[in-house]
């Protein structure tokens, strides 16, 4: 698909199950936001509305909730061609001007990353501002112990108890995990095969939220985000887990809000 190409809007509200529903102004700036390993689109609705002059629109990957049917992608190469599909043909149906930024928290701020190198190789218009959460610099070595995609399914749900973030009652659920886990270890698969390739730094703002007690992500590793922009770079801590930034949502809406401020 080339950048004057466009979805149909069928295959655009799958991918943006909320599209339609955000209840932004017109001409408000859509923000995209791309959902961490084994997340759905579900994990940002209630952001919406909260950002003035902003439409974020949670994006659907396909094997969970609604698309839990579709086969979960493997590889970023495939995720992110497709992506750029959908971003590029949502921009070009707004109204904010070409104009757009983007969110990811976790294996989503690697996804959202590559995706906007993939918008910048096809010449397509580029975001006004990349936030990233939970998540290393993507050139940074990645070690994390046993691979998530290899562990069997009560490893797995020992993982996801210690790593927080996903309710004791779904990890009890025999029926429920047998759901989710398969787009869970695809997740994984992608961040774990994932190979970082030597491009030059992106010429947009980048806010990194990384969290103080995070217990998969070193603070140390998300500076390294400073390296990936010739434009502002942002570090905003926050005190608390993994998914700190959703547990303290009134000051991520905050910190994204100022960030935005310019383009809304």
């Amino acid at each position: 698909m080339t950048v004057n190409d466009v979805m149909s809007t069928d295959a655009l509200n799958r991918w943006l199950p909320f599209r339609t529903q955000t209840g932004a102004e017109p001409g408000a700036l859509p923000l995209y936001c791309l959902p961490h390993a084994g997340g759905a689109a579900s994990a940002f609705r209630l952001w919406q509305r909260k950002l003035p002059g902003v439409a974020v629109q949670p994006v659907q990957p396909p094997g969970r909730e609604a698309r839990h049917k579709e086969p979960a992608y493997e590889r970023m190469g495939a995720l992110v061609s497709d992506l750029a599909d959908v971003v590029l043909s949502d921009v070009e149906l707004n109204a904010a001007g070409r104009r757009y930024a983007l969110y990811g928290h976790s294996l989503g701020a690697l996804v959202a990353f590559e995706l906007v190198r993939e918008i910048r190789r096809r010449g397509g218009p580029e975001p006004v501002h990349l936030f990233v959460s939970g998540c290393d610099a993507p050139q940074v070595t990645y070690e994390d112990g046993q691979p998530v995609r290899t562990m069997t399914r009560p490893q797995l749900v020992s993982f996801l108890r210690g790593l927080g973030g996903t309710p004791e009652w779904l990890l009890s659920d025999e029926g429920a995990m047998a759901m989710i886990l398969p787009a869970i270890q695809a997740d994984f698969t992608i961040k774990e095969t994932y190979t970082y390739a030597q491009e030059p730094p992106l010429d947009l703002p980048i806010t990194a939220l990384p969290s103080t007690r995070d217990p998969r992500i070193a603070e140390s590793k998300v500076i390294g985000w400073r390296d990936q922009t010739a434009a502002a770079f942002v570090l905003r801590p926050f005190d608390g887990g993994h998914f700190a930034v959703f547990e303290q949502a009134m000051l991520t809406h905050r910190i994204l809000a100022e960030a935005l401020r310019p383009w809304v």
